[in-house]
């Protein structure tokens, strides 16, 4: 059997790299709304940040998020992603 290459992306907080199942990827859409993509494909500007709440506070103290997808994010979507993890 052929193996299978394992897309890597990297946190826009930590810099780091992990496998593409290991984050979550927040998305401007087209039509100019951010939404969480749990499936990783939508279409739009795409950030990926690691799946711990340090890193959520983080993207949000910094707006690290704001920059990457040249959009105000709001502040809904933190809240979404903090509930993901519990």
């Amino acid at each position: 059997m052929k193996i299978r290459k394992i897309p890597m992306r990297m946190c826009v907080v930590t810099k780091e790299k992990f496998p593409k199942n290991e984050l979550i990827r927040v998305v401007k859409t087209p039509e100019g709304k951010v939404i969480i993509d749990e499936s990783g494909k939508a279409n739009g500007r795409g950030a990926y940040l690691k799946k711990e709440k340090e890193v959520f506070l983080k993207a949000k103290k910094s707006k690290i998020l704001n920059r990457q997808l040249e959009i105000e994010v709001p502040s809904e979507i933190y809240d979404e992603l903090n509930n993901l993890l519990d």
